[in-house]
């Protein structure tokens, strides 16, 4: 009889494979990406409009296409019952993933 228990005998190392669970968790690491992403690109198009980069055109369309993607991620939440927290995964010692808004 081996000292060590395997790795399925250990208490909390299973892995929940229940096809609800594997979609839901599925996508919430592909909204946490998309949101990731969603910011990074509002704090750029921020950073150009401060910096006159852009035309007007521009930033409206700039403007629009962030209000889109935002209205769809909330869209996308709530069909999977997430709450915006529930996309900031935690770190550990680093912090969460997404800075807080």
């Amino acid at each position: 009889m081996s000292e060590h228990p395997e790795p399925a005998e250990t208490p909390g190392r299973r892995l929940d494979l229940e096809p609800d669970t594997v979609e839901r968790d599925l996508i919430k690491l592909v909204l946490t990406v998309v949101e990731l992403l969603r910011q990074l690109m509002e704090r750029q198009a921020l950073r150009r409009v401060d910096e006159g980069d852009l035309s007007e055109d521009q930033e409206e369309r700039i403007g629009l296409t962030l209000m889109l993607l935002d209205d769809r991620m909330t869209e996308l939440r709530d069909r999977y019952g997430l709450r915006p927290e529930d996309l900031n995964l935690d770190l550990g010692p680093l912090g969460p993933l997404l800075p807080r808004e």
